[in-house]
């Protein structure tokens, strides 16, 4: 509780000061829990069946998105491969999309195609 949520509460509900302070007092009790009144019976019944709301389950359908492939990917990934067979004799192409690993001079590599998204 603020002096800015004192005043605030003064001048919108029009409380004298010793209202506003009281008022937001109870309304941080009742947060935490507190009783500081008794409900009716009729007011009893409207909030247990306001608490007892069902609540039905919704069904979601995720379906598997089918990424379809990306041909000049591929083909620059085999020729890079290709390429690489002139230097290095142990090319693997893990990802035929995206990564090659070969050896160099007793020396593994891996080059990695990547595309930023525009």
């Amino acid at each position: 509780m603020t002096e800015k949520d004192i005043l605030h509460a003064m001048k919108s509900l029009d409380l004298t000061r010793a209202e506003a302070i009281q008022m937001l007092k109870d309304d941080e009790a009742i947060d935490h829990g507190a009783k500081l009144f008794e409900l009716s019976d009729e007011q009893k019944k409207v909030e247990k069946k306001m608490k007892n709301v069902g609540r039905t389950p919704t069904a979601y359908n995720f379906s598997k998105r089918t990424r379809k492939p990306n041909e000049a990917k591929r083909e620059l990934i085999s020729n890079l491969a290709e390429f690489l067979s002139t230097i290095s004799t142990k090319i693997e192409v893990t990802n035929p999309e995206r990564e090659i690993l070969f050896s160099c001079d007793g020396v593994k590599y891996r080059l990695t195609l990547a595309v930023p998204r525009s």
